[in-house]
């Protein structure tokens, strides 16, 4: 006879169950991964003027995006001879058991270096994303860790990778900032490599991938790069659109859907080329907050101030450069103060503000040299870049027009 024990639901004991019922949903709620949060700025791509952002310091999952850092390293790898075009990776058996969107790889089988470039591009692959991070890495954990170096060698200070293909990591966070940075950096450094992201299909095994970023259909002018998503991070997408001549770069992390993503990415392309165009603020539907410069008076020999959290807005007719957003506000001071002593011609009577904002980590400051030119202002981050430090022109007229609108 087979005895079966019995346990009597006494009200010590209910109490006690919805105790530990409650406990684990606590604990549970404080080690989810944040919800996406939505964020976007665009810039132009020939002088990196900042035309239009929102959020664009919060730290958010990449998500897919991640990719185009993967693709960054791999583009290096043929430049430098590394590897080869049509080259082939092996696939391990890690590589082959990455979740979806795969191509299907199995452990043992070999991709090409342009096969595998169409496969993260068209159809952001993630099994193709090891194979490329065990090529080059050696393993997919020291291959985020050049990921990473690379990023803050490319001034995106609030970016971390862990992995190369994007699939959730709590710690794998960047920023619309960072990514459009990286973006940017993608075109300048790569024009002969950039006409990959232009792609919308590519043939493996006897199929055919479509490309998942609808935008480089449905929006004219628009010849890449990349689009994004996981659970945590929502609808991401980085798009490059050339228009008159004029090439933007814009940036969206935290949509609801792809539609609407797709949209709102069009929507801030189109009052960005009316900005350029115009010489008038962007009008967007999301109320878009521009970098907005301290309060300034005449230009003043170099010195510098932390600048107060709320700032009014700048003088109309102020032209700024911006050298590097750090977490402290001491690398800042160096930064600007070094900007200002190796390039004295251009900024040597630039006013130096440390201008302070906040994002989820904390403050975060962000070195400028204010009083600038047009053209200087343009000049100087020619000639830091060249020396690769990081430099975005911070134009005046939309930073005053846009500060107020929260």
């Amino acid at each position: 006879m087979r005895i079966r024990p019995t346990t009597r639901r006494t009200p010590a004991y209910r109490w006690a169950q919805g105790l530990i019922f409650s406990l684990v949903a606590l604990l549970m709620a404080a080690t989810a991964p944040a919800h996406a949060r939505y964020a976007s700025i665009v810039i132009d791509a020939e002088t990196g003027e900042i035309l239009y952002e929102k959020n664009a310091n919060t730290g958010n999952y990449p998500a897919s995006l991640t990719k185009m850092m993967t693709l960054y390293l791999l583009f290096e790898a043929l430049d430098s001879g590394r590897v080869e075009i049509g080259q082939a990776m092996p696939v391990s058996k890690r590589a082959a058991a990455r979740p979806a969107t795969t191509l299907g790889l199995r452990a043992g089988e070999r991709i090409t270096v342009e096969q595998a470039i169409h496969a993260l591009i068209i159809r952001s692959a993630n099994d193709v994303a090891t194979v490329v991070a065990e090529a080059l890495g050696g393993g997919e954990a020291k291959f985020a860790q050049l990921m990473t170096e690379r990023a803050r060698e490319l001034g995106m200070a609030n970016t971390t990778f862990r992995n190369a293909s994007g699939l959730p990591d709590k710690n794998q966070k960047s920023t619309a900032r960072d990514l459009a940075l990286l973006a940017r950096a993608l075109w300048r450094a790569f024009p002969h490599h950039y006409h990959y992201f232009s792609a919308e299909s590519f043939e493996f095994r006897g199929r055919t991938y479509a490309t998942h970023n609808r935008i480089l259909k449905n929006y004219a002018g628009a010849d890449g790069l990349k689009t994004g998503y996981i659970r945590a991070s929502g609808y991401n997408v980085a798009t490059s659109a050339v228009r008159d001549g004029r090439r933007l770069i814009g940036v969206v992390l935290g949509g609801k859907s792809a539609r609407s993503r797709d949209s709102h990415m069009a929507s801030l392309l189109d009052s960005g080329f009316a900005a350029l165009m115009t010489g008038a603020a962007p009008a967007a539907d999301d109320a878009p907050v521009v970098a907005a410069l301290p309060p300034q008076t005449a230009p003043a020999p170099v010195q510098v101030a932390e600048a107060d959290p709320t700032p009014p807005p700048a003088a109309s007719g102020r032209w700024a450069v911006q050298v590097g957003a750090f977490s402290r506000f001491k690398p800042a001071e160096r930064a600007a103060l070094k900007a200002a002593r190796d390039f004295p011609a251009l900024l040597g009577g630039a006013h130096i503000v440390v201008d302070q904002a906040s994002n989820r980590k904390g403050s975060l400051y962000r070195a400028r040299l204010v009083g600038l030119t047009k053209q200087d202002a343009r000049a100087a981050c020619r000639q830091l870049e060249a020396r690769k430090t990081d430099c975005l022109v911070v134009k005046p007229n939309l930073a005053l027009a846009l500060t107020t609108a929260q």
